[in-house]
């Protein structure tokens, strides 16, 4: 879904990209002129120095740009007879960072790289006020990331201590005292090689410059999973449940809900962009 930045009364719609955002050129272009925004874009277009920056950006981010496309449209651009609208150049270069896009969020978008480029052609003024509603709309995405982050962070703890309480209850009675303190640890590493398919000593040997423990670097999916399979694990102790066959379901479990949550995500992705 587009979300748009108010620049200076001119609503610039941005997109979300598989990595990174696309801005509306098309908005940007409305700055100079209101009626116009597509022939303000291809004039741009049609500058040699324009036509190397946007070569020079696909060279070092698309592996399947046609190089010998660009070599041409480079030495034609100058010319007065010389024109290029950004599909033309989509189509013959198999260019990724302009896009257009047809719908209700329809027009040309460009890598953020790209438009701010467009925004300093069009205005030094626009370009610096167009950046910093940018940094204010990345700087609240984090933050929210970040509280979605603890809030399932929190869960997964909580889940956690009923976890434990599940094994104090049904596992640790029938252990002598001096095997008590390695059921909880042997537990939760089940969890960890059921969703992160590693104990947590493996995880410390493969990330020895890593401060905290494998959860602390768990993305929100798997914080999620996770939560999920603490409740899940607690209920299989109580029913007496062998180690190894909570294993097995655990980790089938883990499967096919992280299946479930990514393929939603990359859906999510995917509707944005189209």
């Amino acid at each position: 879904m587009a979300k748009k930045l108010d620049v200076q009364g001119i609503m610039v719609s941005v997109l979300p990209g598989k990595t990174e955002d696309y801005i509306s050129l098309s908005d940007i272009a409305k700055y100079k002129d209101d009626n116009r925004s597509d022939y303000i874009l291809q004039n741009w277009m049609r500058n040699r120095s324009t036509i190397e920056f946007i070569g020079l950006w696909e060279r070092l981010h698309n592996e399947d740009f046609n190089s010998i496309e660009f070599d041409g449209f480079k030495n034609e651009a100058g010319a007065n007879s010389f024109s290029l609208t950004p599909k033309r150049w989509i189509t013959k270069t198999n260019a990724i960072g302009i896009v257009s896009k047809a719908g209700r969020y329809g027009g040309t978008y460009a890598h953020h790289d790209i438009a701010f480029e467009f925004a300093s052609w069009i205005s030094a003024e626009f370009k610096l006020y167009l950046l910093k509603e940018f940094q204010r709309l990345k700087h609240e995405e984090n933050t929210q990331k970040n509280l979605e982050w603890n809030v399932s962070r929190t869960l997964a703890k909580i889940n956690y201590q009923i976890h434990t309480d599940s094994i104090k209850a049904n596992i640790i009675p029938k252990l002598s005292h001096g095997t008590h303190k390695f059921v909880y640890a042997n537990e939760a590493d089940m969890l960890n090689i059921a969703l992160f398919g590693q104990t947590a000593k493996q995880w410390r040997e493969d990330n020895p410059e890593s401060k905290g423990n494998i959860r602390d670097y768990a993305t929100l999916e798997q914080l999620v999973v996770l939560s999920n399979l603490e409740s899940f694990n607690a209920e299989l102790i109580k029913q007496g449940v062998a180690t190894d066959k909570r294993l097995q379901q655990l980790n089938r479990i883990a499967i096919s809900q992280m299946s479930v949550l990514v393929e939603n995500k990359s859906m999510q992705k995917l509707k944005a962009l189209k």
